[in-house]
């Protein structure tokens, strides 16, 4: 009987020198840390800045670039967004904001989520149809021709995963997106997406993004190997930066 593969989820430390002195926030950060992410072999820090909540709801292009700006003064490459953060709103900001702060695009990492793209009974869910066409719709409101990592936001129960795992397979073949995650799945989801993508040659998630903080106790990502070897939602770079999730590394 073939065997599953067991997932090639998890991330290499490593740090770097950044000058906190302009963050106005007496933090004195002094190291930012930086993971390669096992499979992938791409670099992106241990603290990402994401668009939830903030931007569209809070935030309009130029308070986001100033903020993004911030981040990558202070080391942070990574940017985290979804097709339904603000119901797409939070996409277009954060593109026209890296547009506008004129970055390589080489030098920053960026993912994005598909799940819930709108009201339509095809603007959901993880179906070969709304992956490939809400993909599109999201890489258009960023305006960029490709993500780094795009996740499946969460588990969709009435899609199986082989239709899953194929389209977000042909979505890194297109060359828009290198690589796909989860977010908010078990251990068990997750490991079935790897036996399937294996008996197919395909690419399986290559990260998992959980809920992970004081508030909310994540069992789903194996526990605590697996949810502490992945990506964590983070919305407030600043709380990060005093320290606050220190110990979770």
């Amino acid at each position: 009987m073939e065997s599953s593969p067991r997932s090639p989820i998890g991330i290499k430390l490593y740090s770097a020198s950044v000058d906190s002195s302009s963050l106005g926030l007496g933090l004195g950060l002094g190291l930012m840390l930086y993971m390669t992410i096992a499979l992938a072999k791409f670099h992106c820090t241990q603290q990402s800045y994401g668009a939830w909540v903030s931007f569209g709801n809070q935030l309009d292009v130029k308070e986001a670039k100033a903020l993004l700006q911030c981040c990558r003064d202070h080391g942070v490459n990574f940017f985290d967004n979804g097709e339904v953060y603000a119901h797409g709103r939070a996409e277009e900001i954060m593109g026209q904001a890296i547009s506008r702060a004129g970055w390589k695009r080489s030098d920053v990492v960026v993912s994005t989520k598909i799940l819930r793209g709108g009201r339509g009974p095809n603007d959901k869910g993880l179906s070969r149809k709304h992956i490939v066409e809400g993909t599109k719709v999201s890489l258009k409101r960023l305006d960029m021709d490709y993500v780094d990592v795009i996740y499946c936001h969460r588990l969709d129960t009435s899609t199986p995963i082989e239709e899953t795992v194929r389209p977000m397979n042909h979505v890194i073949d297109k060359g828009w997106a290198f690589y796909w995650g989860t977010s908010e799945w078990s251990a068990q989801q997750i490991t079935k997406a790897w036996a399937v993508a294996h008996r197919l040659d395909l690419l399986g998630p290559i990260v998992e993004q959980p809920e992970y903080s004081e508030g909310h106790d994540h069992e789903g990502a194996g526990g605590g190997s697996l949810a502490k070897k992945a990506t964590h939602m983070v919305g407030v770079l600043a709380a990060v930066l005093e320290g606050s999730y220190n110990r979770l590394y």
